[in-house]
């Protein structure tokens, strides 16, 4: 029976792991342990991913209830975690499930595409244990991003699959209250069964927005379905990049009172809508030189609308590094005016803008440290115009109110262009991010993100998305799948193989899947979980 202030533990592992980016350390999370996770969980502007706060106030809104918090960690997208890493953390999470308990149920914050060095799937090693430490019958809610690449040990082993429904990611902390409110439905006595169907479809991540277009027809679709006895569903889209075997878009659906058959009925329906308009799901981009171009136009005719210019494929947001210079080079050549340019991840330029001061004048050498195929060398002299510690608080779109920090960072003047450079990798996606060096963006002629669309919940007061442009450059986010060595992405994949076909079959008993992939006469396999 469940107690009057139910004991509720709180662990979190958080990351989107991009297969082709440089391996994720130890230096690259943060954790929260203990009390000081609960204390930050109730922070005016908390500095962490806003599910778990969401969780945590809705659940004091609600009742009493005991939190035991254990351990969160998080990341800025990047490439698989070391094994080491994620070890570690397992076996503190065990040890706190163990000593801490009994559980009357367990809150986890994911993001849920994760990958190591050691295995494709991290997440479902963690909700797996979760399960076998509380047991069958303890409720286990997890929030996920709607770019995570699902498996059944993930959906095998939980109560109530909680996906963010909004791309830009604007209903965080949402979720984390409809997971809240979950639990104190289970809690009152209430259970659940989930059904996933995955379908072999790996779209471009810029063709995954919500506010319209196939991803948002899809999950509207899911979303009506919501009511009685579904409690809840999820169309997860994945991350492309993460080139794993779970890869490619997937329903899952929670139903009230067990009732497993309608959860896999409408599971199978939602697969069956995205791949009818599966050729929606491809997007073009805006060619370089068109996109310099237009950004030259607008610079030198007052009269001509602002445009926004998304570096997509150099996403700090997807594993990208933040560096790559092929945009901001092109701009800087053509002579492009009223530009502002941010993130550019780069702590030696960053350090060394601080050493001169504000202004002070110097020959920037852009990645010194760091280079590879698409992290080139360039050198262009600069002015200080403003320094920052990079300390602030969001102001739009997902980081509104959240404690963010960009580290030391600087506002150079490359005649022409502003360009915001910092220590601490990460996309651009508040507009706090030049307001704080005293830029407005509602100035500026052109305004250049390394985002691939969380920029949008951020910049759409400034620049209308019929004004906004996606660049097709090089680099580790690319859309352009089709530049990529893919390894362990199973094949065959819609759009990068064209005439994938798939074909739904009946709905097997409890644990076995939800459907296969055909392709042509070579028969069927069962599509990998």
């Amino acid at each position: 029976m469940v107690s009057i202030s139910p004991r509720i533990a709180l662990l979190g592992f958080a990351i989107e792991c991009n297969r082709f980016a440089p391996v994720s350390t130890r230096e690259d999370f943060r954790d929260l342990r203990g009390n000081e996770l609960l204390v930050e969980a109730r922070k005016a502007a908390p500095a962490m991913m806003p599910d778990m706060p969401g969780f945590v106030t809705e659940m004091d809104r609600t009742g009493a209830w005991t939190p035991v918090p254990l351990r969160t960690t998080a990341a800025q997208p990047g490439g698989p975690v070391d094994s080491s890493y994620f070890v570690g953390l397992m076996v503190e999470l065990e040890h706190g499930l163990q000593s801490r308990g009994p559980f009357d149920g367990v809150y986890v914050s994911s993001h849920g595409a994760a990958l190591t060095t050691d295995s494709d799937d991290p997440d479902g090693d963690l909700y797996e244990t979760v399960r076998r430490l509380v047991g069958p019958d303890v409720p286990v809610i997890g929030t996920f991003d709607l770019h995570a690449n699902v498996s059944r040990r993930m959906v095998d082993n939980i109560s109530v699959f909680v996906g963010y429904r909004c791309n830009p990611h604007t209903d965080i902390r949402e979720r984390g209250v409809e997971a809240a409110q979950h639990m104190r439905t289970l809690l009152g006595g209430v259970r659940t069964a989930t059904a996933m169907v995955k379908i072999p479809l790996v779209a471009p991540q810029i063709s995954l927005l919500t506010a319209s277009g196939p991803y948002a027809d899809v999950m509207n679709y899911g979303l009506s379905l919501v009511g009685g006895r579904v409690m809840n569903v999820s169309v997860m889209a994945g991350f492309s990049y993460s080139d794993s075997p779970k890869n490619g878009l997937t329903a899952i659906v929670t139903t009230r009172d067990r009732d497993l058959a309608l959860a896999q009925k409408l599971a199978l329906d939602i697969c069956n809508r995205a791949w009818d308009m599966r050729a929606r799901f491809k997007r073009t981009m805006t060619a370089l030189d068109e996109a310099v171009r237009m950004a030259v136009a607008v610079g030198n005719d007052p009269a001509q609308p602002p445009i926004i210019l998304a570096d997509v494929a150099d996403n700090p947001g997807g594993g990208g590094r933040g560096n790559t210079v092929h945009l901001l080079r092109a701009l800087k050549e053509a002579g492009a005016k009223g530009v502002i340019f941010g993130v550019f991840n780069d702590p030696a330029v960053a350090a060394e803008a601080h050493r001169r001061g504000r202004g002070g004048a110097f020959r920037a050498r852009f990645n010194s440290r760091e280079q590879d195929a698409f992290s080139q060398a360039w050198e262009c002299d600069v002015r200080v115009k403003a320094l920052s510690d990079g300390r602030h608080v969001g102001r739009r779109g997902l980081a509104r109110g959240m404690s963010c920090q960009m580290g030391p960072s600087a506002l150079l003047d490359l005649d022409g262009i502003s360009l915001v450079v910092i220590t601490h990798r990460q996309q651009c996606l508040d507009p706090m991010q030049f307001e704080q060096f005293g830029l407005d963006p509602a100035l500026a002629r052109t305004i250049v993100v390394k985002s691939r669309g969380h920029f949008r919940a951020g910049f759409d007061g400034f620049v209308p998305a019929e004004r906004t442009y996606e660049v097709d450059c090089p680099g580790l986010t690319s859309p352009n799948l089709a530049t990529f060595p893919w390894s362990r992405l199973p094949r065959p994949v819609y759009p990068l193989d064209e005439h994938t076909t798939w074909t739904p079959v009946d709905l097997p008993p409890e644990g076995e899947g939800g459907a296969k992939r055909r392709k042509g006469d070579a028969g069927t396999s069962s599509m990998p979980t």
